[in-house]
């Protein structure tokens, strides 16, 4: 599914996206702060690419979407190595964002949301370096349910 850009504005942001089945996780964080290397511990905990470094999103049907930017489809930057080609799925539903934090709250309140595009998205706050951060982010995944 594509949006038709001529009726449906896409917002290009800085992020990382990867799909768990068909949950599309937005990693949102400065740079530096470990958004590809999150994403790459999530492949291999069986997601799969969608984007990095730059979202295409947009919002259609009651839902945010997000793709890669045709120039970047395909590649992950991995630090040390350099860009890498991998393989990538999209556009996928957005269903959760991870907000990378450096200290997040050790108790978080209930139903955090971030703004993407406009709209809110469910969110939790992930040390991103964190051994367990990936598992973090299935579990907060799990809590938001399936997109519909």
């Amino acid at each position: 599914m594509l949006p038709r850009r001529t009726t449906i504005p896409v917002s290009n942001i800085h992020a990382t996206c990867v799909a768990a089945g068909s949950r599309g996780i937005l990693i949102l964080g400065a740079s530096g702060q470990g958004k590809s290397d999150l994403a790459l511990r999530l492949i291999d905990r069986g997601a799969r690419l969608v984007a990095d470094d730059r979202c295409d999103i947009w919002h259609e049907r009651g839902r945010l979407w997000c793709r890669p930017p045709e120039n970047l489809a395909g590649r992950i930057e991995v630090r040390g190595i350099g860009i890498v080609e991998q393989p990538h799925v999209a556009p996928v539903p957005l269903a959760l964002a991870v907000r990378l934090s450096n200290r997040p709250e050790r108790m978080p309140p209930a139903n955090q949301a971030e703004m993407v595009a406009g709209h809110a998205l469910p969110a939790v706050l992930v040390a991103g370096f964190e051994a367990s951060a990936p598992i973090k982010v299935m579990l907060a995944l799990d809590r938001v349910g399936s997109v519909q």
